[in-house]
Protein backbone atom coordinates (compact mmCIF):
# COMPACT_ATOMS: atom_id res chain seq x y z
CA UNK A 1 0.00 0.00 0.00
CA UNK A 2 0.86 3.35 -0.41
CA UNK A 3 0.61 6.35 2.32
CA UNK A 4 -1.92 8.48 0.57
CA UNK A 5 -1.64 12.54 0.24
CA UNK A 6 -5.59 12.88 1.12
CA UNK A 7 -8.50 11.18 1.17
CA UNK A 8 -10.00 12.15 -2.20
CA UNK A 9 -13.17 9.97 -1.82
CA UNK A 10 -14.07 11.13 1.33
CA UNK A 11 -17.65 10.76 1.81
CA UNK A 12 -18.09 8.59 -1.53
CA UNK A 13 -19.80 5.06 -0.94
CA UNK A 14 -19.19 2.12 -3.47
CA UNK A 15 -19.78 -1.90 -3.89
CA UNK A 16 -17.12 -4.24 -3.89
CA UNK A 17 -18.22 -7.02 -6.92
CA UNK A 18 -16.01 -9.85 -7.78
CA UNK A 19 -14.52 -9.40 -4.72
CA UNK A 20 -12.11 -11.20 -4.15
CA UNK A 21 -9.42 -10.87 -0.97
CA UNK A 22 -10.65 -6.57 -1.05
CA UNK A 23 -8.21 -5.22 -3.26
CA UNK A 24 -10.68 -2.50 -4.48
CA UNK A 25 -11.79 -2.35 -0.88
CA UNK A 26 -8.97 -1.42 0.83
CA UNK A 27 -7.79 0.97 -2.00
CA UNK A 28 -10.79 3.02 -1.80
CA UNK A 29 -11.32 2.92 1.92
CA UNK A 30 -7.92 4.38 2.24
CA UNK A 31 -9.36 7.54 0.34
CA UNK A 32 -12.11 7.62 2.61
CA UNK A 33 -14.29 5.77 0.77
CA UNK A 34 -17.43 3.64 2.36
CA UNK A 35 -18.12 -0.08 0.94
CA UNK A 36 -22.58 -0.51 1.47
CA UNK A 37 -22.35 -4.24 -0.86
CA UNK A 38 -19.85 -6.51 -1.07
CA UNK A 39 -20.21 -9.85 -3.74
CA UNK A 40 -17.84 -12.81 -4.45
CA UNK A 41 -18.95 -16.38 -5.00
CA UNK A 42 -15.40 -18.16 -3.76
CA UNK A 43 -16.75 -19.57 -0.45
CA UNK A 44 -12.69 -19.83 0.46
CA UNK A 45 -12.27 -16.03 -0.67
CA UNK A 46 -15.79 -15.43 0.79
CA UNK A 47 -14.37 -16.51 4.83
CA UNK A 48 -10.92 -14.70 4.29
CA UNK A 49 -13.03 -11.28 3.33
CA UNK A 50 -15.11 -11.66 6.32
CA UNK A 51 -12.11 -12.30 8.36
CA UNK A 52 -10.99 -8.92 7.19
CA UNK A 53 -13.65 -6.81 6.62
CA UNK A 54 -16.33 -7.86 8.98
CA UNK A 55 -19.15 -8.51 6.58
CA UNK A 56 -19.46 -11.93 4.11
CA UNK A 57 -20.10 -11.12 0.49
CA UNK A 58 -23.32 -12.00 -1.49
CA UNK A 59 -22.50 -15.16 -3.54
CA UNK A 60 -23.84 -15.90 -7.28
CA UNK A 61 -23.79 -12.29 -8.91
CA UNK A 62 -25.93 -13.68 -11.73
CA UNK A 63 -29.29 -14.69 -9.40
CA UNK A 64 -28.81 -10.91 -7.17
CA UNK A 65 -31.38 -8.69 -8.04
CA UNK A 66 -30.26 -5.69 -9.42
CA UNK A 67 -33.07 -3.69 -7.41
CA UNK A 68 -32.07 -4.57 -4.06
CA UNK A 69 -28.23 -3.79 -4.34
CA UNK A 70 -27.76 -0.78 -2.09
CA UNK A 71 -27.45 3.29 -3.68
CA UNK A 72 -23.75 3.89 -4.35
CA UNK A 73 -21.43 6.38 -6.29
CA UNK A 74 -18.52 3.92 -7.64
CA UNK A 75 -18.94 0.64 -8.64
CA UNK A 76 -16.21 -1.59 -8.45
CA UNK A 77 -15.77 -4.66 -10.43
CA UNK A 78 -13.02 -7.13 -11.49
CA UNK A 79 -14.79 -9.49 -13.31
CA UNK A 80 -13.72 -12.58 -15.19
CA UNK A 81 -13.05 -12.48 -19.14
CA UNK A 82 -15.26 -14.19 -20.70
CA UNK A 83 -16.47 -14.72 -24.54
CA UNK A 84 -18.98 -12.58 -25.91
CA UNK A 85 -21.55 -13.87 -28.25
CA UNK A 86 -21.17 -11.09 -30.66
CA UNK A 87 -24.12 -10.72 -33.04
CA UNK A 88 -22.32 -8.20 -35.20
CA UNK A 89 -24.76 -5.55 -35.04
CA UNK A 90 -25.79 -3.53 -31.83
CA UNK A 91 -22.01 -3.89 -30.21
CA UNK A 92 -23.61 -2.79 -26.63
CA UNK A 93 -25.85 -3.94 -24.00
CA UNK A 94 -27.51 -6.88 -25.66
CA UNK A 95 -24.70 -8.19 -26.95
CA UNK A 96 -23.15 -8.65 -23.57
CA UNK A 97 -25.95 -11.14 -22.11
CA UNK A 98 -24.66 -14.29 -20.76
CA UNK A 99 -21.32 -13.10 -20.07
CA UNK A 100 -20.53 -11.66 -16.25
CA UNK A 101 -19.97 -8.22 -17.54
CA UNK A 102 -23.96 -8.37 -18.36
CA UNK A 103 -24.21 -8.68 -14.55
CA UNK A 104 -22.36 -5.43 -14.20
CA UNK A 105 -23.72 -3.98 -16.70
CA UNK A 106 -27.72 -4.36 -15.16
CA UNK A 107 -26.47 -3.06 -12.17
CA UNK A 108 -25.14 0.42 -13.66
CA UNK A 109 -28.44 0.83 -15.29
CA UNK A 110 -30.34 0.30 -12.50
CA UNK A 111 -28.41 2.07 -10.16
CA UNK A 112 -26.54 4.38 -12.56
CA UNK A 113 -23.47 5.32 -9.72
CA UNK A 114 -21.20 8.22 -10.40
CA UNK A 115 -18.15 6.37 -11.95
CA UNK A 116 -17.79 2.77 -12.96
CA UNK A 117 -14.04 1.62 -11.48
CA UNK A 118 -13.18 -2.06 -13.82
CA UNK A 119 -10.17 -3.70 -13.72
CA UNK A 120 -9.05 -7.25 -15.90
CA UNK A 121 -6.19 -9.02 -17.31
CA UNK A 122 -3.96 -7.64 -20.21
CA UNK A 123 -5.48 -9.70 -22.90
CA UNK A 124 -8.85 -8.50 -22.27
CA UNK A 125 -7.30 -5.10 -24.64
CA UNK A 126 -6.96 -8.03 -27.38
CA UNK A 127 -9.55 -10.55 -26.30
CA UNK A 128 -11.33 -12.02 -29.78
CA UNK A 129 -9.63 -9.56 -31.97
CA UNK A 130 -10.66 -6.57 -29.61
CA UNK A 131 -14.53 -7.08 -30.08
CA UNK A 132 -15.05 -7.64 -26.11
CA UNK A 133 -13.45 -4.40 -25.05
CA UNK A 134 -15.61 -2.96 -28.00
CA UNK A 135 -18.81 -4.43 -26.53
CA UNK A 136 -17.57 -3.43 -22.95
CA UNK A 137 -17.17 0.72 -24.11
CA UNK A 138 -20.37 0.36 -26.63
CA UNK A 139 -22.32 -1.08 -23.63
CA UNK A 140 -21.03 1.84 -21.17
CA UNK A 141 -21.55 4.24 -23.78
CA UNK A 142 -24.89 3.04 -24.38
CA UNK A 143 -25.93 3.55 -20.72
CA UNK A 144 -24.63 7.10 -20.49
CA UNK A 145 -20.84 6.82 -19.24
CA UNK A 146 -17.50 8.04 -21.08
CA UNK A 147 -15.04 5.18 -21.40
CA UNK A 148 -11.44 5.30 -20.66
CA UNK A 149 -8.94 2.35 -20.21
CA UNK A 150 -5.25 1.48 -20.29
CA UNK A 151 -3.12 -0.85 -19.82
CA UNK A 152 -0.43 -0.61 -16.50
CA UNK A 153 2.08 -2.85 -15.53
CA UNK A 154 2.93 -2.68 -11.25
CA UNK A 155 6.19 -2.27 -11.50
CA UNK A 156 5.67 1.51 -12.90
CA UNK A 157 4.04 2.18 -9.76
CA UNK A 158 6.28 1.34 -7.20
CA UNK A 159 5.52 -2.78 -6.83
CA UNK A 160 8.37 -5.10 -8.15
CA UNK A 161 5.90 -7.39 -9.88
CA UNK A 162 4.95 -7.45 -13.46
CA UNK A 163 2.10 -7.63 -13.48
CA UNK A 164 -0.21 -5.98 -16.58
CA UNK A 165 -3.72 -5.26 -15.90
CA UNK A 166 -6.04 -3.38 -17.93
CA UNK A 167 -8.05 -0.59 -15.98
CA UNK A 168 -11.19 1.09 -17.46
CA UNK A 169 -13.23 3.90 -16.07
CA UNK A 170 -16.53 5.66 -16.63
CA UNK A 171 -17.90 8.44 -15.10
CA UNK A 172 -21.50 9.41 -15.77
CA UNK A 173 -22.21 11.43 -18.57
CA UNK A 174 -24.51 14.47 -16.88
CA UNK A 175 -21.07 14.69 -13.99
CA UNK A 176 -18.96 16.28 -17.48
CA UNK A 177 -15.93 15.39 -16.07
CA UNK A 178 -13.02 15.84 -18.33
CA UNK A 179 -9.91 15.84 -16.56
CA UNK A 180 -9.44 12.07 -15.52
CA UNK A 181 -5.66 11.03 -16.14
CA UNK A 182 -3.99 7.95 -15.53
CA UNK A 183 -0.87 7.84 -13.12
CA UNK A 184 2.27 8.88 -14.49
CA UNK A 185 4.64 6.18 -13.91
CA UNK A 186 7.62 6.44 -11.26
CA UNK A 187 11.21 5.31 -10.61
CA UNK A 188 11.34 1.95 -9.01
CA UNK A 189 12.96 1.97 -5.69
CA UNK A 190 12.74 -1.77 -4.11
CA UNK A 191 13.23 -4.94 -5.82
CA UNK A 192 11.86 -8.31 -4.34
CA UNK A 193 14.24 -8.80 -1.34
CA UNK A 194 12.34 -5.59 0.59
CA UNK A 195 9.06 -8.32 0.35
CA UNK A 196 10.71 -10.88 1.93
CA UNK A 197 10.06 -12.47 5.66
CA UNK A 198 12.85 -12.11 7.69
CA UNK A 199 11.76 -15.40 10.07
CA UNK A 200 13.30 -17.93 8.89
CA UNK A 201 11.19 -20.32 10.79
CA UNK A 202 8.13 -19.37 8.33
CA UNK A 203 9.67 -20.64 5.49
CA UNK A 204 12.19 -22.89 6.05
CA UNK A 205 10.20 -25.65 4.01
CA UNK A 206 9.51 -23.77 1.06
CA UNK A 207 13.41 -24.44 0.20
CA UNK A 208 14.03 -26.64 -2.26
CA UNK A 209 17.40 -28.80 -2.76
CA UNK A 210 17.18 -30.82 -6.09
CA UNK A 211 20.43 -32.72 -7.72
CA UNK A 212 18.71 -31.36 -11.28
CA UNK A 213 19.51 -27.67 -9.73
CA UNK A 214 21.39 -25.63 -12.73
CA UNK A 215 23.03 -22.38 -12.51
CA UNK A 216 23.79 -20.22 -15.09
CA UNK A 217 26.42 -18.56 -13.88
CA UNK A 218 25.27 -15.08 -13.38
CA UNK A 219 26.61 -12.92 -10.90
CA UNK A 220 23.49 -11.77 -7.96
CA UNK A 221 24.92 -8.45 -7.07
CA UNK A 222 23.42 -6.24 -9.59
CA UNK A 223 19.57 -4.38 -9.20
CA UNK A 224 17.22 -4.71 -11.87
CA UNK A 225 14.54 -1.97 -11.74
CA UNK A 226 12.56 -3.19 -14.74
CA UNK A 227 13.18 -7.41 -15.10
CA UNK A 228 13.48 -10.14 -13.26
CA UNK A 229 16.92 -11.66 -13.45
CA UNK A 230 17.36 -15.45 -13.72
CA UNK A 231 19.89 -17.38 -11.81
CA UNK A 232 19.10 -21.00 -12.79
CA UNK A 233 16.79 -23.46 -13.29
CA UNK A 234 14.99 -26.98 -12.01
CA UNK A 235 14.81 -29.70 -14.03
CA UNK A 236 14.60 -28.21 -18.06
CA UNK A 237 13.40 -24.96 -16.73
CA UNK A 238 9.66 -24.76 -17.24
CA UNK A 239 7.25 -22.89 -15.85
CA UNK A 240 7.53 -22.97 -12.04
CA UNK A 241 11.01 -24.34 -12.85
CA UNK A 242 12.67 -21.03 -12.81
CA UNK A 243 15.08 -19.10 -10.25
CA UNK A 244 15.52 -15.96 -9.74
CA UNK A 245 17.59 -13.17 -8.26
CA UNK A 246 15.91 -10.91 -5.84
CA UNK A 247 17.45 -7.91 -6.80
CA UNK A 248 15.36 -7.75 -9.74
CA UNK A 249 11.50 -7.90 -9.84
CA UNK A 250 9.51 -11.08 -9.00
CA UNK A 251 7.37 -12.61 -12.24
CA UNK A 252 3.58 -12.32 -12.33
CA UNK A 253 2.05 -14.17 -9.61
CA UNK A 254 -0.13 -16.88 -10.94
CA UNK A 255 -3.81 -18.41 -9.62
CA UNK A 256 -2.59 -21.70 -11.52
CA UNK A 257 0.49 -23.63 -13.08
CA UNK A 258 2.71 -25.97 -11.98
CA UNK A 259 6.27 -27.17 -11.17
CA UNK A 260 8.29 -26.59 -8.02
CA UNK A 261 7.81 -23.17 -7.68
CA UNK A 262 4.53 -23.19 -8.78
CA UNK A 263 2.69 -19.63 -8.55
CA UNK A 264 5.51 -17.91 -7.10
CA UNK A 265 8.57 -18.54 -9.16
CA UNK A 266 11.80 -19.36 -7.38
CA UNK A 267 14.10 -17.05 -6.06
CA UNK A 268 17.82 -17.19 -4.48
CA UNK A 269 17.81 -16.25 -0.88
CA UNK A 270 20.44 -17.20 1.20
CA UNK A 271 22.06 -19.28 -1.08
CA UNK A 272 19.30 -21.17 -1.55
CA UNK A 273 15.86 -21.71 -3.64
CA UNK A 274 12.93 -21.47 -2.66
CA UNK A 275 9.59 -20.29 -3.49
CA UNK A 276 7.82 -17.52 -2.00
CA UNK A 277 5.90 -17.29 1.07
CA UNK A 278 2.29 -16.48 0.94
CA UNK A 279 2.50 -13.19 3.46
CA UNK A 280 5.78 -12.60 0.64
CA UNK A 281 3.08 -12.81 -2.43
CA UNK A 282 0.69 -10.39 -0.39
CA UNK A 283 3.00 -7.92 0.31
CA UNK A 284 3.49 -7.75 -3.65
CA UNK A 285 0.29 -7.38 -4.33
CA UNK A 286 0.12 -4.18 -1.62
CA UNK A 287 -1.60 -6.10 1.40
CA UNK A 288 -0.67 -4.98 5.01
CA UNK A 289 0.88 -7.24 7.12
CA UNK A 290 -2.29 -6.60 9.64
CA UNK A 291 -4.12 -8.43 6.48
CA UNK A 292 -5.49 -12.20 7.70
CA UNK A 293 -4.49 -14.76 5.19
CA UNK A 294 -6.23 -17.97 4.30
CA UNK A 295 -4.77 -21.07 6.52
CA UNK A 296 -4.92 -23.18 3.33
CA UNK A 297 -1.54 -22.04 1.82
CA UNK A 298 -2.71 -23.47 -1.70
CA UNK A 299 -5.99 -21.64 -1.08
CA UNK A 300 -3.79 -18.44 -0.11
CA UNK A 301 -1.13 -18.73 -3.40
CA UNK A 302 -4.17 -19.11 -5.66
CA UNK A 303 -5.88 -16.13 -4.24
CA UNK A 304 -2.81 -13.54 -4.67
CA UNK A 305 -2.49 -14.94 -7.98
CA UNK A 306 -6.19 -13.82 -8.78
CA UNK A 307 -6.08 -10.24 -6.83
CA UNK A 308 -5.34 -6.54 -7.61
CA UNK A 309 -2.13 -4.86 -6.90
CA UNK A 310 -3.76 -2.26 -4.46
CA UNK A 311 -0.83 0.53 -5.15
CA UNK A 312 -2.01 0.41 -8.43
CA UNK A 313 -5.34 1.00 -7.57
CA UNK A 314 -4.78 3.67 -4.76
CA UNK A 315 -3.10 5.82 -7.63
CA UNK A 316 -5.39 5.52 -10.18
CA UNK A 317 -8.63 6.10 -7.08
CA UNK A 318 -6.84 9.26 -6.40
CA UNK A 319 -6.91 10.75 -9.92
CA UNK A 320 -10.59 9.46 -9.82
CA UNK A 321 -10.87 11.50 -6.76
CA UNK A 322 -9.20 14.72 -8.49
CA UNK A 323 -10.73 14.94 -11.57
CA UNK A 324 -14.36 14.67 -9.68
CA UNK A 325 -12.81 17.84 -7.54
CA UNK A 326 -11.56 19.83 -11.04
CA UNK A 327 -15.17 19.10 -12.41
Amino acid sequence: MIEVEKQYLKGYTFIDLFAGLGGFRIALESLGAKCVYSNEWDEHVQKVYEDNFGDMPEGDITKVDENTIPSHDILCAGFPCQAFSISGKQRGFEDSRGTLFFDVSRIVKAKKPKIVFMENVKNFATHDDGRTLEVVKATMEELGYTFTQKVLNAVDYGVPQKRERIYMICFRNDLNVNGFEFPKPFKLTKHVENFLLEDEELVKDLYVDRPDTYYNGNKDDKYSNKTSIRLGIVNKGGQGERIYSTKGIAITLSANGGGIFAKTGGYLINGKARKLHPRECARLMGYPDSYKICNSMNQAYKQFGNSVVIDVLQLIAQQIGKAMEEK
